[in-house]
């Protein structure tokens, strides 16, 4: 509608009006109302378009000596300075930044303009740019908040996972060992407590099944089976950019419950990508997994620069602490003696807590 209403304007603008190079300034006025409804995934393409058929307008208007103001439908352009900023890529948005300030400067072309009037359209057009990069900050800071607090509400839920899941089954475990204990006595008893396990189960099951959902945010279940420590020597095959890795397993690491191995791979992938992301200089990223007879132990370290600063909002390294932490474990990292970063896991074989 918006599109329908400039176009009309700027014909019925045109035919009213004795406008010098009127076809010309028609054309891009109209063409430029057309391509608006593009200006969002579009911005750049649409911002020198406009301006630079609008300037080579003013140009060769000046060569010919016949001057004119254009249209004043035109003035819809505004939004372009707004489109740029808000949805447009920064690179972008420095290519055409520059555009907006010497555009309005075609108004000395003839002689005629005055400095003020050139300062003050500059003004004009960055104004509604800043309100697009405005609205764009304010956009993006509030996308990061919501990403927070699904963040801190997806932990609460986990939580509240694992202390329910551990509820019922810890009565389901005490109703197992009754059952045991009254079966040679009172068969008919240790019937019922089967049922009431099976019931214990079931609600369990519904429970986790619930809160599972919520966890997964719409996203379809992965029918993968779930790493295994073997899984790690796979991350020396990572391919692209970035530093070398290396994957060393030792000692005894047999009889691993699946949840630690499971966390032992995660940690490591996951130490794996910062490192081969944000190592500095570094050539190789070394993993260490090393058994005995109660523990596993996982080393991370890269031979980058030394970190001078950790991101605070990162989830990453809190993600791998509070895995370690539910697994009964300890979890460590910080910049390494002299380069690089470390990660060290330490997790209990049998997964569970002291």
């Amino acid at each position: 509608m918006l599109t329908a209403v400039l176009v009309v304007g700027a014909i019925v603008e045109a035919a009213l009006r004795d406008i010098p190079w009127e076809l010309a300034h028609l054309a891009v006025t109209v063409a430029a109302a057309l391509a608006l409804p593009w200006r969002r995934i579009h911005p750049f393409a649409l911002a020198v378009g406009a301006f630079g058929s609008v300037a080579a307008i003013e140009i060769a208007s000046a060569i010919a000596g016949t001057f004119s103001d254009g249209i004043y439908t035109g003035a819809f352009m505004l939004m372009i300075p707004y489109a740029i900023l808000r949805w447009g890529s920064g690179r972008h948005a420095l290519l055409v930044l520059p555009i907006m300030v010497v555009f309005p400067w075609f108004v000395l072309i003839d002689g005629n303009g005055a400095w003020g009037e050139a300062i003050g359209g500059s003004i004009f057009l960055l104004f509604p740019a800043a309100i697009g990069a405005s609205v764009r900050f304010r956009k993006a800071s509030r996308e990061q908040q919501m990403d927070r607090i699904r963040m801190e509400e997806r932990e609460q839920l986990a939580r509240e996972l694992h202390d329910t899941v551990a509820h019922h089954v810890s009565a389901i475990a005490i109703q197992a060992q009754a059952g045991r204990a009254v079966a040679p006595n009172d068969p008919e008893a240790a019937i019922r407590t089967l049922d009431v396990i099976e019931e214990a189960a079931s609600r369990t099951l519904s429970d986790m099944r619930s809160m599972v959902g919520i966890l997964r945010d719409g996203v379809a279940a992965d029918l993968a089976p779930q790493p295994e420590l073997a899984d790690v020597a796979r991350l020396a095959d990572v391919s692209g950019h970035g530093p070398a890795v290396a994957v060393q397993i030792s000692g005894d690491v047999q009889e691993l419950r699946p949840a630690v191995a499971t966390a032992v791979y995660r940690i490591a992938q996951e130490s794996v990508t910062n490192s081969r992301r944000h190592a500095r200089g570094g050539s190789r990223v070394s993993v260490d997994v090393v058994g005995d007879a109660d523990s596993v132990r996982l080393t991370v370290s890269d031979d980058g620069a030394r970190p001078t600063s950790v991101n605070p909002d990162g989830f990453g390294l809190a993600g791998m602490a509070e895995r370690a932490k539910l697994l009964g474990g300890t979890f460590a990292a910080g910049p390494g003696p002299q380069r690089g970063w470390i990660v060290e896991a330490v997790l209990p074989k049998n997964g569970d807590k002291p």
